[in-house]
């Protein structure tokens, strides 16, 4: 929890008066869930009795001439706060309020790749990214991304009402990731979807129509186009990305990792995020090539463009292209950089952008333009126009597990599923044939893992695992799961294997991977199914005599 004595320390770059000292203690508490604000900093309200005489209010106005307004009223070193709090944690969330002006805080850092994932509360949750591209359904992409940013919404509208500004609170959800599969051992896969480039990019398209809404005025949620550029691991074999230099031709930029990326932004994306690797020996995030003359200049981007979490720090501490936070600060904006989402540092990179411009290597009308982007977004989310006008600020957390939301889970589930083998004709089964069915893996019955890397939370009143469902067709099923170390394998009871193998009707073998073995910040050595997994299914052919069944749960290749 972030204590008084840090919040003064967080907040002290802003020079603000005794007055203004006074007004934001008096609007800002803390509480167990990170900073909060008073009722009077909510969407479309402030604490001055005259703030909606200014223009940046004005509904009537065009949406630039309002963030000009807005802008040109800020000092520098409050520009310098909201381009620094991108949001991870207590000190880096949120971007804060500026009381004097009654701009309300507000945080950027969500996630929403198949339901709202990080937030506190309940979930409609849908397969990994890879699944839902595995369905060919456009429209599965679509009832995906809708789900998800209504229910984020929904969530994110009651959390500004209790005054809590957590990390993943927020209506700008970090989603979708696009990233093109060149390596089958990339712990990530999980959360692309797949190799192909255009493919990615036109699912990333109807993600973003689905996320958006289909207001002319508001956005429900804003997505964005992560993770910007050449990023398809490694996590951590044989390096870790934080320091990772992807070599690249211009040809196969242009060919593989820039084509969803420009589908992407076309597609209207409010922002970019740039990627922990360097591209050919310059570091994502202060790369001026990819963040200003490609995705700015020949692409037209008009967004934001975000760090991904330490990225910014780490062309210090990783890469280590340059050595001071002021030079850092000063290359990244100057890049195309408009906001540092930290490792929850009070001191992270982007506070030193005063100090950059104060030793003329930033120029501040620069800043000013940088911070725009970030301004016009909450402006089109609804955050300075009457609440009322905004069909999306009544949403609330009473549409999580809508019937029709959990019904769209299930169709979308149902799609993603590949049968890799039907040999003999074997499925579809039928239950009245078995009699003595026995279950064994470690995928059976693994709520965890089966969920896979980044879940949403979901309540387990509307989740069933493998062996919960197959009781129910099977009363008298055998369930092991054979396995010590759940879906590692590293040891196994192959005695019982051999037991539960012997005179079945039906042997459902549930094997996999599952986040444990790969994810974010782990790769796989190899493809092989993990530890005696493989030993499972031999054995099982070698002592069954019966119809054998192997259920592979996995979130990408493997060798088989």
């Amino acid at each position: 929890m972030i204590s008084a004595i840090s919040l003064v320390r967080c907040f002290k770059f802003h020079e603000l008066s005794e007055k203004q000292h006074i007004n934001f203690e008096k609007n800002f508490a803390v509480s167990e869930n990170g900073i909060s604000a008073s009722a009077s900093l909510h969407w479309g309200n402030g604490d001055s009795p005259k703030e909606d005489d200014y223009p940046f209010r004005d509904p009537s106005l065009p949406w630039d001439v309002r963030v000009d307004d807005l802008v040109s009223r800020l000092t520098l070193q409050e520009i310098m706060v909201q381009m620094a709090r991108g949001g991870a944690g207590e000190y880096t969330t949120p971007a804060p309020a500026i009381p004097r002006l009654g701009v309300p805080p507000y945080v950027f850092n969500s996630n929403c790749h198949r339901g709202d994932q990080g937030a506190k509360g309940d979930a409609t949750a849908f397969p990994q990214s890879i699944g839902i591209a595995a369905t060919f359904s456009p429209q599965a992409l679509f009832d995906v991304a809708t789900v998800a940013s209504i229910e984020t919404r929904g969530k994110h509208n009651d959390f500004v009402k209790a005054g809590s500004f957590a990390t993943h609170t927020g209506a700008s959800c970090f989603s979708p990731m696009i990233n093109i599969v060149r390596d089958p051992r990339w712990g990530r896969i999980q959360e692309t979807y797949g190799e192909d480039p255009y493919m990615s990019g036109e699912l990333a398209a109807i993600f973003l129509k689905g996320l958006h809404g289909d207001n002319d005025r508001f956005v429900r949620v804003t997505g964005i186009c992560e993770t910007y550029a050449v990023y398809s691991g490694p996590e951590d074999i044989p390096s870790h990305r934080e320091s990772f230099d992807a070599k690249v031709t211009d040809e196969d930029l242009y060919m593989t990792y820039l084509p969803g990326m420009k589908r992407c932004v076309e597609a209207g994306s409010y922002s970019v995020m740039c990627s922990y690797n360097s591209i050919n020996d310059v570091p994502a995030c202060v790369n001026k090539r990819t963040m200003t003359d490609i995705l700015r200049t020949a692409w037209k981007f008009k967004g934001y463009v975000v760090s991904d979490q330490g990225a910014i720090e780490y062309v210090i501490s990783q890469h280590k292209y340059l050595h001071t936070h002021v030079d850092v600060a000063a290359a990244a904006v100057n890049a195309g950089c408009n906001l540092e989402l930290s490792n929850n540092d009070p001191y992270n990179v982007f506070m030193s952008i005063v100090d950059a411009v104060e030793q003329g290597k930033l120029d501040e009308s620069l800043v000013r333009q940088r911070v725009k982007p970030l301004f016009y977004t909450r402006m089109r989310l609804g955050q300075f126009d009457p609440p009322e006008t905004n069909p999306y600020s009544k949403l609330n957390s009473s549409v999580v597990y809508k019937p029709e939301h959990k019904q769209k889970a299930l169709d979308v589930a149902t799609k993603s599923f590949v049968l890799l083998k039907n040999e003999n004709d074997a499925l579809p089964l039928d239950p009245s044939k078995f009699k003595k069915v026995t279950l064994i893996g470690p995928m059976a019955d693994n709520y965890k893992q089966m969920f896979g890397n980044l879940p949403p939370e979901q309540s387990r009143n509307f989740a069933k695992t493998p062996l919960q469902s197959l009781k129910e067709i099977f009363p008298g099923l055998h369930y092991k799961p054979v396995c010590h170390d759940q879906t590692k394998c590293t040891s196994l009871d192959k005695d019982l294997v051999e037991k539960l193998s012997k005179d079945k009707e039906l042997i459902i073998a549930a094997l996999g991977t599952g986040p444990d073995v790969e994810s974010e910040h782990y790769d796989r050595e190899n493809l092989e199914l993990p530890g005696y997994q493989k030993e499972i299914l031999l054995d099982i052919i070698q002592y069954s005599e019966c119809v054998d069944l192997h259920t592979l749960s996995t979130l990408k290749t493997i060798d088989h």
